[in-house]
């Protein structure tokens, strides 16, 4: 069985205030010229399809379009939603797509429920984790606490107990959208952190073939049989050093596994550059990035005249200025909004609380506090999301 492992389309989302809907149009012919020409049996999809909840209309019609190649060229896509997706609206017609060969997998419920495909060695179950938001799917699944390990867990007990009851020399995939330990993040996936833990444990996946993961952008091995995908297109300047691509896997008639990397068509590359304004503008290394989407950090003591129009002559598509001066000494080393890039929610909020107290930290109880409340914000803001 051979398959494209895919996921983080984030269809409808911009860079910078450009619009992607062309170069998300160009992966997705890609994708399809890949189905046809690698002979591809499955198309999967880990979640993400969009880029939010309510998606633009011309990002839906860019879907709609896509479905209909794939199911034309008569290959099955297993696709399940993510946490940018509004796993209730993705699945609207499921069961009508079903038929032909698009399985959506949007409900915690069915996830022990398999798409079973054919090759000449047998069948392949093809299981799909929507992405699972503890709060809201622990009395579903029975997990025994509302975190992201126990929830996956109890859905990975789910699919196994279904699995021993298929014929013997089955093989199995799962699809899941998660952040799992030993993933790379990058500046441009939503935090889904619950209780102050967002990973859970590779471990997890034990028992199945292959797990196709969604969530982080950045295409990695955890292990030769759990990888990520990645995202097509990058969509922060984290991702400048990415290869953006989708995994080709092959799995053998005893569930051995053969992956290949399938690179994404690039609209325009990525670049940072650093350094004093003057620099910028003259040196001769940074020609190759005069084409480049551009992030410049100006290292200037004090703030030039007019940095983006005069960068701009050079580097045409400059999207993003940040500035960031040699400090002397007996100056702050950053500002706040640098102080702050990387850090979570919850080390925000108990900063803040130390500063307020001139010092004096958040104690044990305050972080638990701290973390509840932010978590109730964001359950709270899933829920508003995925209402009718």
């Amino acid at each position: 069985m051979r398959f494209l492992h895919t996921s983080d389309w984030h269809l409808g989302r911009s860079f910078h205030r450009v619009n992607l809907l062309a170069a998300q149009r160009t992966f997705l012919d890609h994708l399809v010229e890949t189905v046809r020409t690698r002979d591809v049996d499955a198309v999967l999809v880990a979640g993400d399809v969009y880029d939010r909840a309510v998606p633009p209309l011309a990002a839906v019609e860019l879907f709609d379009e896509a479905l209909h190649r794939l199911a034309e060229l008569d290959v099955p896509t297993v696709m399940i939603s993510g946490n940018h997706d509004s796993a209730r609206r993705l699945g609207v017609g499921s069961g009508l797509m079903r038929r032909a060969g698009i399985h959506l997998h949007t409900d915690p419920a069915a996830c022990d429920t398999p798409v079973l495909l054919q090759d000449t060695h047998g069948p392949v179950a093809f299981y799909g984790l929507p992405y699972l938001e503890p709060a809201m799917v622990r009395a579903t699944l029975g997990a025994a606490r509302a975190d992201h390990a126990a929830v996956l867990g109890a859905a990975m007990d789910r699919v196994r107990a279904d699995l021993a009851t298929r014929p013997a020399g089955t093989r199995s995939v799962v699809l899941a959208h998660a952040f799992v330990t030993g993933g790379t993040p990058s500046d441009s996936e939503r935090d889904i952190t619950v209780g102050g833990v967002a990973s859970v444990p590779a471990t997890v996946f034990a028992g199945v073939d292959y797990a196709a993961l969604g969530h982080l952008h950045g295409c990695q091995t955890l292990t030769e049989r759990v990888r990520y995908s990645g995202s097509p297109l990058a969509y922060s300047f984290s991702e400048a050093t990415h290869r953006k691509s989708s995994w080709l896997v092959d799995l053998d008639a005893d569930g051995a596994v053969r992956a290949e990397r399938v690179d994404c068509p690039v609209p325009r590359p990525l670049a940072r550059i650093r350094g004093p304004l003057a620099h910028l503008l003259d040196a001769p290394e940074l020609a190759r990035h005069e084409d480049s989407w551009i992030e410049a950090t100006l290292t200037d003591g004090s703030r030039p005249a007019e940095p983006m129009a005069r960068l701009s002559k050079r580097f045409p598509h400059t999207l993003s200025l940040v500035f960031d001066p040699d400090e002397a000494p007996d100056r702050p080393s950053a500002s706040y909004a640098q102080r702050l890039r990387g850090r979570s929610d919850q080390e925000i909020a108990e900063d803040f609380v130390a500063h307020v107290r001139s010092g004096r930290a958040a104690d044990d109880a305050e972080r638990a506090e701290l973390r509840s409340a932010l978590d109730e914000v964001r359950i709270t803001d899933l829920a508003a999301e995925v209402a009718p």
